[in-house]
């Protein structure tokens, strides 16, 4: 066809071309070729370039893009949008809980903050205790401080008659004397086996056997009958083999120096100081160190005071069976938590009150002092409280104090239906607890995730929550909340528009960065939406401009018994389809 032919066909466009590239790479020669339709050789590429100037900048070409067989081609499907997976919701880590659960009680029983108890060792030695301490780790300790001091209650007054417990030393014989009428204090003897100290001693090179014996003979019941003392108090030499006597005195606090109403407990003169401090030691703490030499005067004490525990503890370090010792540490724990939780809700030996917001609790200073050092620098230091049994806690409920409180005693949280989460967080960070902070933020997500599971609408209280919990640096507790108002942002804002408004620049922040789904996506899949609703209308469309019936004709086939029927017939047969 020629060339001139080209501009009456309708295919064919005429179009400008550029050619671009660097210098001498034959932009020219490339042009010249195609406007002259010839093939250069190699010697005229390679001859010396002649700058030319063409007039005709302009070349045809042909459309031929949409072929017949091309108009059975589908349109492209519509593709969904990619939906990101919504993120997991943050874990609240409980730490590790504070590991001076037997340093603190020992160090109070050798810096004797708020002591309550004097113990008198051989009238001379005066070893400053603790009642709570003493009486949740040891029955006769518990037997004793509950004890009615008071004349006329417990035997009458004990009257001339009644000598004074250094007259029972004098008189041991006096115990057969009465030993039908104080059956009672014989049968506390009776509940353990004999410790045979002297036997243990000889054989293992100790020192003085002829001085324990005389401490575990039969006439250790000294005196004549459980008497009174002058004042509060009461001979105790009959009542247990290892007290003398008992009474209040006004006595002196070794670190205060101010005189204050205490207990004094004058122990039995075979009690030396050294074994009886170790016995002090595992009553505060429950361990006992298998490095200790007096290991016999310890058992001898032990059996004394009927804490066969730590006579146990003593025969298992004596047979080389020390490992076994722990099993016993641990069982103590139980028993004294037990203890602890049971003088908590009673008020048993307290020496503070809190004033609350609705009502009083009772507590103890001793376990305060060494499981809170906030505590411990309210009543250890140079403040109003230190020095009074009542302190005002304002803004606090019984049910957030009594939660702290059995947490302090017994290191375990304990939830009442009463009890209001964020208040606790609040007062638990205001005592700079936050292990206990920690483990309200685990038990509030608890709450809410199965709240969310029964269909229950939570939206409100995490609003409520966010802030608070990071104003009381509870901030596991407020990224769950953050992560539940992202994840549901559109619903949150839908329900309280004005709450999501007032929330603080940061958390707004937070939210428009951190929200699911994104904002890209729901961009894309509204246009996703938009053409679908097109591309379903021109479809629409489409099947409606098609005819609904399509006719189909056809000549019926020819045969020799119907050839007089069809000449007959002017028209061939039909069918509609």
């Amino acid at each position: 066809m020629d060339s001139d032919m080209d501009y009456e066909r309708p295919n064919v466009e005429t179009i400008k071309c550029v050619v671009v590239g660097d210098n001498a790479v034959g932009k020219t020669r490339l042009i010249c070729a195609r406007a002259c339709n010839a093939t250069l050789t190699q010697y005229q590429l390679l001859a010396t370039h002649v700058p030319t100037v063409w007039a005709i900048d302009q070349y045809r070409v042909c459309q031929e893009f949409w072929k017949s067989h091309l108009r059975n081609v589908q349109r492209p499907l519509l593709q969904a949008p990619f939906l990101p997976p919504k993120p997991p919701p943050p874990i609240i880590v409980v730490p590790e809980p504070p590991s001076s659960s037997e340093e603190c009680p020992a160090h109070l029983l050798e810096d004797p903050l708020c002591a309550d108890v004097i113990l008198v060792l051989q009238d001379r030695v005066r070893i400053f205790a603790h009642k709570i301490y003493l009486s949740t780790s040891s029955s006769k300790f518990y037997d004793l401080f509950l004890m009615d001091l008071s004349e006329g209650e417990l035997g009458g007054p004990s009257g001339p008659g009644v000598s004074r417990p250094e007259d029972h030393h004098a008189h041991p014989d006096q115990h057969h004397h009465h030993h039908h009428h104080h059956h009672h204090g014989r049968d506390f003897l009776l509940r353990a086996a004999s410790f045979d100290v002297c036997e243990s001693v000889e054989d293992g090179g100790g020192s003085g056997p002829a001085g324990l014996r005389a401490s575990t003979s039969d006439g250790i019941l000294r005196g004549n009958g459980t008497g009174y003392l002058p004042g509060r108090g009461r001979v105790l030499s009959s009542w247990s083999r290892a007290f003398i006597s008992i009474q209040e005195e006004m006595a002196e606090d070794p670190l205060t120096y101010k005189s204050r109403l205490m207990v004094v407990v004058k122990m039995d003169n075979s009690i030396q100081p050294g074994p009886f401090r170790a016995v002090l030691k595992y009553l505060y703490t429950g361990e006992l160190d298998e490095k200790e030499r007096d290991l016999m005067h310890i058992a001898h004490i032990a059996e004394l005071l009927e804490v066969f525990d730590l006579r146990m503890m003593v025969a298992n370090i004596l047979n080389n069976e020390a490992f076994m010792n722990q099993e016993i540490t641990k069982a103590f724990h139980v028993r004294r938590t037990n203890r602890v939780k049971e003088c908590l809700a009673k008020g048993t030996f307290s020496d503070v009150t809190f004033i609350l917001d609705d009502g009083t609790i009772s507590a103890h200073k001793p376990l305060l002092i060494s499981s809170c050092d906030w505590m411990a620098a309210m009543f250890g230091g140079p403040f109003v409280e230190s020095s009074t049994r009542e302190v005002v806690f304002p803004h606090t409920s019984k049910s957030c104090m009594r939660a702290v409180l059995e947490y302090l005693y017994t290191g375990m949280f304990t939830s009442s239906p009463d009890l209001d989460d964020m208040k606790l967080i609040i007062l638990a960070n205001r005592l700079c607890l936050p292990h206990l902070v920690a483990l309200t933020e685990q038990y509030t997500v608890t709450g809410l995730m199965e709240a969310t599971q029964m269909m229950v609408d939570i939206d409100g209280d995490v609003l409520v929550f966010l802030e608070l919990a990071q104003f009381h640096c509870a901030y596991q507790l407020a990224d769950w909340c953050l992560h539940h108002i992202c994840t549901n942002y559109n619903n949150v804002c839908r329900k309280f528009p004005r709450d999501m408004k007032a929330m603080s620049p940061e958390n707004q922040e937070y939210f428009e960065k951190h929200r699911w789904p994104p904002v890209w996506y729901l961009k894309e899949e509204d246009h996703y939406q938009r053409a679908r609703k097109e591309r379903e209308k021109e479809d629409y469309l489409h099947l409606k401009r098609q005819p609904k019936r399509r006719w189909l004709f056809w000549n019926s086939p020819s045969s020799p018994s119907s050839s007089a029927a069809s000449s007959s017939s002017p028209s061939s047969s039909s069918a509609v389809v």
